[in-house]
């Protein structure tokens, strides 16, 4: 069939010119049902029919549980199209709410970590080494103004990236970034194509709506020429940037780092000597490396640790998470946090057997003290809890326990369904996704009780036993090891 849409021939255009869907044979479509992402599914199912693009698809919906029956209906509706296209469907409800909650996270950003959560774990069953997503020219545009009104250096001017790699070795491609939103509304009428509007969309409470309706339109009064198309091109300019610098810090790395345990040396004189830009790019490699998120790092952190590099006798940096940089010698170290699971030496092995947790009461477990109290939720505020939360102390709804409560080692198959998720998981994938460390890994306590797994300390509580608003009793846990 002949490609005659110029959307759907600029979209084409956009995938070819960035390698988009490199050797995959099947692509896991994210699918809202917003105009967005229908345009999207119609637009790669015309590419695909055309034989513009060859891998096949698979239509895919994140149910957040925000918008109670119309989110529902938004599921619906996207079956209804993948159905109308011949597609195979997959779907996942994730606890957007109870997650931001629990993890003192905007919901926003606790709905961006699930779905993208959920849609790895889609793609993974679904055989899918690529995943698309609806995002286009408007978007990239906001998200560099977001970036701007915060603060940020040149790697957060590149905007929204055509494609990147995330957990499990998939990529994420974004292929209707060089399309504004005019353009997919247009595209969708022309071909009678009906869409969902989610009303939150338009609530300026939320950060990317004030740009979206305030802050963009009353700029763009203020400017010549399209200021999405402005920004888009910034972003590009950035990109192109950014992917030079990676290059030779990729290359400094190889040259001036050293790794051992829980921390990476880096040659201070060759540090100080090269641009700034590439010695910040090969700091943020290095302790991504050690598993430092640099969501929080600021520009002042890159400046200390600039300062580590040329001052000898700069005091030790306090980076967020734990981690730290000193000067020693010639080297400036970056180092993971110290928690109570770090031993010097092998920690010995966690026995197999279980031990019966004593609620209220304190156990032994290997090296560990496991102490269970009972607390009347009445009692006990949310910031309370959330204040004495921590990797080792947990609060549960002990009347969704099933007595009586184990504490053992990780064992084969051991399945559990994490907090704000709908779905069990294999604990060892798990674990992966999560990057949680082989050194923490051998050290993992599983609490399970007579049906589920409740906890895996110190990762993450399980979903069936969370804090709800009818919890009466509360069962708080706390872990202390015999060398912290």
């Amino acid at each position: 069939m002949r490609m005659s849409d110029s959307l759907e021939q600029k979209v084409a255009g956009f995938i070819r010119l960035h390698g988009l869907f490199a050797g995959a044979g099947r692509l896991l479509l994210a699918v809202s049902g917003g105009a967005d992402s229908t345009a999207l599914l119609y637009v790669l199912h015309a590419l695909r029919t055309s034989g513009a693009i060859s891998c096949e698809l698979v239509c895919a919906h994140v149910n957040h549980q925000l918008r109670g029956s119309a989110g529902d209906e938004d599921a619906r509706f996207v079956v209804e199209q993948a159905t109308r296209l011949g597609l195979p469907t997959v779907t996942r409800s994730v606890d957007v709410r109870a997650h931001a909650e629990t993890h003192r996270l905007s919901i926003e950003t606790a709905a961006r970590r699930l779905r993208l959560e959920a849609l790895g774990e889609m793609a993974e069953t679904s055989g899918c080494a690529w995943v698309a997503t609806g995002h286009q020219m408007n978007d990239n545009a906001e998200t560099v103004v977001q970036r701007l009104a915060r603060g940020t250096g040149f790697r957060g001017l590149a905007g929204i990236w055509p494609a990147r790699q995330f957990s499990g070795g998939r990529w994420v491609a974004r292929p209707l970034l060089d399309v504004t939103r005019d353009e997919v509304v247009t595209y969708l009428r022309g071909r009678k194509l009906a869409w969902r509007e989610d009303r939150t969309n338009i609530d300026p409470a939320y950060t990317r709506n004030y740009i979206r309706h305030k802050l963009l339109p009353a700029l763009q009064r203020e400017s010549q020429g399209s200021l999405v198309e402005g920004l888009s091109e910034l972003a590009a300019s950035a990109k192109r940037l950014y992917d030079r610098v990676q290059r030779e810090a990729q290359e400094a790395m190889r040259q001036l780092a050293q790794s051992r345990e829980d921390e990476i040396a880096l040659a201070a004189p060759g540090l100080s000597s090269m641009p700034e830009l590439v010695a910040t790019e090969l700091m943020r490699q290095a302790l991504a490396r050690l598993g430092c998120g640099e969501q929080n790092l600021t520009q002042d952190h890159y400046k200390g640790l600039t300062q580590q590099a040329q001052n000898p006798a700069a005091s030790a940096l306090t980076l967020p998470g734990g981690f730290t940089a000193r000067r020693e010698g010639q080297s400036v170290i970056l180092s993971r946090p110290v928690s109570p699971v770090r031993r010097v030496g092998p920690a010995p092995p966690l026995p197999s057997d279980s031990v019966v947790l004593r609620i209220p009461g304190e156990i032994r477990f290997a090296r560990c003290r496991i102490a269970a109290r009972i607390l009347n939720a009445a009692e006990l505020t949310m910031e309370q809890v959330k204040e004495d939360k921590s990797p080792f102390c947990e609060y549960l709804d002990l009347d969704r326990v099933k007595l009586p409560v184990v504490v053992r080692s990780r064992r084969t198959g051991d399945r559990f369904r994490p907090l704000g998720l709908n779905d069990e998981k294999r604990l060892g994938k798990f674990l992966t996704a999560a990057k949680v460390s082989p050194e923490v890994r051998r050290q993992i306590l599983v609490v399970a009780d007579q049906e589920k797994i409740i906890w895996v300390c110190p990762v993450r509580t399980a979903e069936p036993t969370r804090i709800a608003d009818g919890t009466q009793r509360i069962l708080m846990l706390k872990v202390t090891h015999d060398d912290s």
